[in-house]
């Protein structure tokens, strides 16, 4: 025996496992590998582009040595604003595999507000869609900080370079030619940030919420289990949701992740495009907001067309009137997966398994494995019965905010459960249902009345594409609330019929005062309904009240 050998403490014949740090590039280092010919297809007004993986990998590694020609160390944010695409997806390989965070920004937001989330992230390099020239050439008077532009390749759009005065402008694919460079990856630790997403601000002004390596490698093992998204290498997978809205789901790290074909539309989301898309490339499995997919389902019915090959919609943003759900279903001849979720848990909370027997659109279904919820009261007591009550939901688990970026003070409570603002219940199965957020309660005569109660009724009636109920001062009851719909096409309900529907399944007292219809609700930049709009048109306005059958 060695003297080495013989050294060796009593903890140390315990045996261990290797130390292998939880990275994202470890993804598409595992899909070059593995499955370096399947591809990622870019759509465009034309042909689509694709990549195979290990060609993907091999660029975005070059594309790290770019990016250290500029300037840029691990710990910096890299700002993006930019639709899905192959070249925004090498920068967030090219970015991460050396420890520079993506913060990616939503091209919606006004420049003043993009402007206040590029200080806050002191943002020296800003990556832009070449259609979105125009709003960075409106960004660098507003943004100090910004020192370099680079302009994406993206197929079938403009080529125009900004005038960015002060600032350097770069084409990617000239700057990849010129500084791109074979670069290690790794090297830092798994608790290093990746990605910096800001909330959408529906609960207050946006924060910035950090994700971690090591919060999005989980993140993308809870996606990928069977009751999930369960992804698999047959799969070709559609990702129509925003990668600037919560990393785009982690749908960029669970598909390289399993070897599945990845399908990125570019910035053409409309029924015509996305049915181009989906019948070229034999999508199997699509992930996005409903609206998205109402537009596929309308332009189908307006020319005879089908979706053979796909089988699966995972729905989020916003809950879903049943009549939407259904008629999707049909429609498109697939299987619905509600889910629930926000930016602070990156973003996945829960899921309907795609086998459960009974899909309602107002479950949002089960938690996987590594995200645990409580319902609580107002002041944060857990209820004693987590079953069939309604309470506040909370959620603590690897992939939950615990501070939001910049910010001192923790964001969950002594125990780790972060308040998510939501009203759930739970049911007796551990299906959880969303029932309203607590800030769109509506206090009417001391007493509470939930607006999401209201708009999962009316919501489900045929002729209603989507409802929205908000609270209207009342000199009176201090508020009242108003029911605005947005009629399905081409079809229309009257208000003694939406007002019937609600009868006997309400309080009478929670009736709306009042009835509005619009002809396309206001959403907001994140695809839900803008309730922030709609209040602020109704108090600007006097709607004819509805024969609601008396007040409180």
């Amino acid at each position: 025996m060695t003297d080495h050998h013989r050294q060796i403490s009593v903890a140390d014949r315990a045996g261990a496992m290797q130390h292998y740090a939880l990275t994202l590039d470890r993804f598409i280092d595992h899909a070059a590998k593995w499955h370096g010919a399947t591809e990622v297809v870019t759509g465009g007004e034309g042909a689509s582009t694709r990549i195979g993986y290990a060609a993907l990998r091999e660029r975005s590694n070059r594309l790290s040595g770019a990016f250290r020609s500029l300037g840029l160390t691990p710990g910096d944010n890299l700002g993006i604003i930019a639709w899905n695409t192959q070249a925004q997806m090498e920068c967030w390989y090219g970015a991460m595999g050396i420890g520079i965070v993506c913060h990616t920004l939503n091209p919606r937001l006004s420049p003043a507000h993009l402007a206040g989330m590029i200080a806050q992230a002191a943002n020296r390099v800003l990556v832009v869609s070449p259609d979105l020239v125009e709003l960075a050439e409106a960004l660098v008077p507003l943004c100090a900080t910004i020192e370099h532009i680079v302009v994406l390749d993206e197929p079938g759009a403009a080529a125009r370079l900004p005038n960015g005065g002060r600032v350097r402008v770069w084409r990617y694919g000239n700057l990849l030619e010129r500084h791109g460079e074979a670069t290690t990856w790794g090297g830092f630790d798994e608790a290093a940030p990746a990605g910096l997403c800001f909330t959408s601000g529906t609960t207050g002004a946006p924060k910035g919420v950090t994700y971690t390596h090591r919060s999005n490698y989980l993140h993308t093992l809870h996606q990928l289990q069977t009751d999930v998204l369960g992804v698999t290498a047959r799969d070709v997978l559609l990702v129509a949701v925003p990668m600037f809205h919560a990393n785009g789901w982690g749908l960029p790290f669970a598909g390289p992740a399993v070897g599945a074909t990845l399908v990125l539309p570019g910035r053409h989301q409309d029924g015509a495009s996305l049915a181009r898309l989906i019948n070229a490339e034999r999508v199997s499995i699509a992930v996005g907001v409903a609206t998205v997919w109402l537009g596929l389902a309308d332009h189908l019915d307006e020319t005879g067309g089908e979706v053979p090959s796909l089988e699966r919609i995972m729905l989020g943003g916003s809950p879903v009137p049943q009549a939407l759900m259904d008629r999707l279903e049909r429609r498109l001849g697939v299987t619905i997966q509600t889910s629930w979720g926000m930016t602070e848990l990156s973003p996945l909370g829960t899921v309907t398994p795609p086998t459960a027997p009974v899909r309602r659109s107002s479950q949002s279904g089960r938690p996987p494995i590594g995200v645990d919820l409580l319902l609580t009261d107002a002041d944060g007591a857990p209820l004693p019965d987590q079953r069939g009550r309604e309470g506040r939901l909370r959620a603590r688990g690897a992939s939950v905010v615990d501070r939001y970026f910049g910010h001192d003070e923790p964001a969950a409570d002594a125990d780790g459960w972060f308040d998510t603002g939501d009203l759930a219940v739970i049911d007796r199965d551990g299906m959880v249902s969303i029932t309203g957020r607590v800030k769109d309660l509506i206090k009417s005569g001391g007493e509470w009345i939930n607006p999401g109660e209201i708009e999962a009724i009316v919501g489900a009636l045929p002729e209603v594409a989507l409802a929205a109920v908000v609270g209207r001062a009342d000199a009176k009851w201090g508020e009242r609330p108003v029911l605005v719909i947005e009629p399905r096409k081409g079809v229309d309900i009257s208000d003694a019929a939406l007002l019937g529907a609600l009868r006997g399944r309400v309080a009478k007292w929670w009736l709306p005062d009042a009835i509005v219809r619009v002809a396309a609700m206001p959403l907001a930049v994140t695809g839900k309904i803008d309730k922030a709009l709609l209040r602020a048109g109704l108090a600007d306005s006097e709607p004819a009240r509805a024969a609601a059958g008396g007040s409180c």
